[in-house]
């Protein structure tokens, strides 16, 4: 080949390569590898479900003294308090909340959401963060033992003494592992779709007792079953608090948004202003160790 032909087809084939170079698609990173940044988590301004609004979801019936009235869009209730702190400090007033009813277990199961976070006493966890994101927690809570003061769960004054007892928990829940990690009980306990069947197993005698979140102990035996009391909590054997924290997609754009807006409403006392408000009731209760 001559010498000139050679050149001309060697610059070619180097104009071919530097295009395809700039034409090639960078990789891709993980949305929880993007830091938050002031345009990112602009206020009002977020990649949410719905253009201009923030979708929150949450199961039904929305338990008290988390929701009120079965009603998460009143802003009354613990939960539905923080919902709208969180969605104030992104920029989304109350009239651009939406609510989206969603099972406690697709929560937090693999797959796509259609919500931008999801407020429902989901306790965070290793397991649960393979499948969603969550924010940083918003609520410490134990877990505790409600029974019948008739029954013989009543007398338990350690984790020893509900071994031999029939426990019931609602199905996901941290209430249930702990019953099966910790107590250990001799009977399988009982499992249920809904706090409001354990409850129901509970005021019928099909259990000795259930475990749910101190908070709705209380309100159990205050509200709804006069003849129940609450034995007494679970002490914290993980070393750091359980907490409940907002459930995210697990490639969302918004959770380091939303985590820094739970963060910012811990540090300014808001949490603990909306927990004395809504969650006053639930008092100390014996630890079962």
């Amino acid at each position: 080949m001559p010498l000139a032909h050679r050149a001309a087809l060697l610059a070619v084939c180097s104009a071919v390569v530097l295009a395809a170079a700039a034409c090639a698609p960078e990789p891709e990173k993980e949305a929880a590898d993007k830091p938050a940044t002031a345009a990112s988590c602009a206020p009002g301004k977020l990649s949410t479900v719905t253009s201009g609004k923030l979708t929150v979801g949450t199961d039904k019936p929305a338990y008290a003294p988390w929701f009120e009235d079965d009603d998460p869009s009143s802003g009354k209730g613990f939960e539905s308090a923080v919902a709208y702190a969180v969605a104030k400090r992104l920029g989304y007033g109350t009239d651009h909340v939406t609510w989206q009813t969603v099972p406690f277990n697709s929560s937090f199961a693999p797959g796509a959401k259609k919500f931008d976070f999801d407020i429902n006493q989901v306790s965070i966890s290793d397991a649960r963060k393979k499948a969603v994101a969550f924010s940083s927690g918003y609520y410490d809570v134990r877990q505790a033992v409600v029974a019948l003061k008739s029954s013989k769960a009543a007398k338990a004054k350690s984790v020893a003494d509900l071994k031999d007892v029939k426990l019931g928990a609602q199905v996901g829940t941290t209430s249930l592992d702990f019953i099966d990690d910790l107590v250990k009980p001799a009977q399988k306990p009982a499992v249920y779709q809904k706090n409001d069947f354990a409850k129901s197993a509970l005021k019928n005698g099909q259990v000795d007792a259930i475990v749910v979140d101190l908070p709705t102990a209380f309100y159990i035996t205050g509200a709804e079953v006069s003849d129940a009391e609450v034995v007494g909590q679970f002490e914290n054997t993980a070393g750091s608090p359980e907490q409940f924290g907002l459930v995210l997609d697990k490639e969302s754009e918004l959770t380091s948004c939303v985590t820094g807006a739970v963060d910012a409403l811990r540090k300014d006392g808001t949490l603990a202003s909306l927990e004395k408000k809504w969650l006053s009731d639930a008092v100390d209760a014996p630890v079962l160790k």
